[in-house]
């Protein structure tokens, strides 16, 4: 057991097949937090997250059709994007379609009255900047809500979608392409590639598109996530919050960044 920690174990195991691994650890210790390494574990030198279901509590969009008065039809094409059961950027552009006519005013709304970080969130990113970790948040959202939530949860890098908004309305369009699964791994690769060969990376996220930055990453992190992201993920939250993390990685409680 760590030290500092009654309710973490480390364990360190002869051999290499995680998939054996992984089954024991949801056969007995189920629901767990819980990364799995073949190397000691370190603070990463850099953090790429997914926003919505991650970093906050929310789908941004679900909680702004709620304003147009389409939250139910949206919330469908968004979880069926997230389990992977649709092309993600056909979806995105279909919901954001919907979206057309919406006051620009009703972002404002739903980022004060709804938007939300999740527990430990703040805590996680600036106790990793505190470590030298670069942080970076990567969203298949859009930047109304993405600049904001970086600011609250001190991300120092934003990549997002672009709503279009002409005479202060949607206009059911995106800005520039579109960001997704692609863009979350080259962002990825983006800061690694600043950062060298032996540079160890972070990732975490919720959903299929999440899944190749979850893959490429030294550390890939499922956060109470849909199936298929957690199966392609080598670590995962389904039991305590985001500083169940820094646990995880061997971080003092007294050393976190409040």
């Amino acid at each position: 057991m760590l030290d500092f920690c009654s309710d973490v174990l480390e364990l360190s195991i002869v051999g290499d097949d995680m998939a054996t691994l992984r089954r024991v650890i949801d056969s007995h210790f189920a629901p767990s937090d819980a990364i799995l390494a073949r190397a000691p574990f370190q603070v990463p030198h850099v953090f790429v997250s997914d926003m919505d279901s991650t970093m906050i509590g929310q789908e941004c969009i679900d909680e702004l059709a709620d304003y147009a008065g389409i939250k139910d039809q949206i919330a469908e094409i968004t979880e069926r994007a997230m389990q992977g059961e649709l092309d993600f950027e056909s979806a995105l552009r279909e919901r954001v379609g919907l979206l057309a006519g919406l006051e620009e005013g009703a972002i404002r709304r739903c980022l004060d009255e709804r938007i939300r970080p999740n527990p430990g969130a703040k805590v996680l990113v600036e106790t990793l900047k505190s470590r030298g970790c670069k942080t970076v948040l990567v969203t298949g959202g859009f930047h109304h809500f993405a600049d904001e939530v970086a600011a609250q949860i001190g991300f120092e890098r934003v990549a997002g979608n672009r709503l279009e908004v002409v005479g202060g309305k949607l206009t059911g369009g995106l800005v520039g392409e579109v960001c997704g699964s692609d863009t979350k791994l080259a962002v990825l690769r983006e800061e690694l590639g600043l950062l060298g060969d032996e540079a160890v990376s972070m990732g975490a996220g919720d959903g299929a598109n999440d899944i190749p930055m979850i893959e490429a990453a030294t550390y890939g992190i499922a956060y109470y996530a849909k199936p298929k992201a957690r199966a392609a993920a080598n670590g995962w939250v389904d039991r305590g919050n985001l500083t169940a993390l820094l646990r995880l990685l061997d971080v003092p409680e007294k050393d976190w960044v409040r």
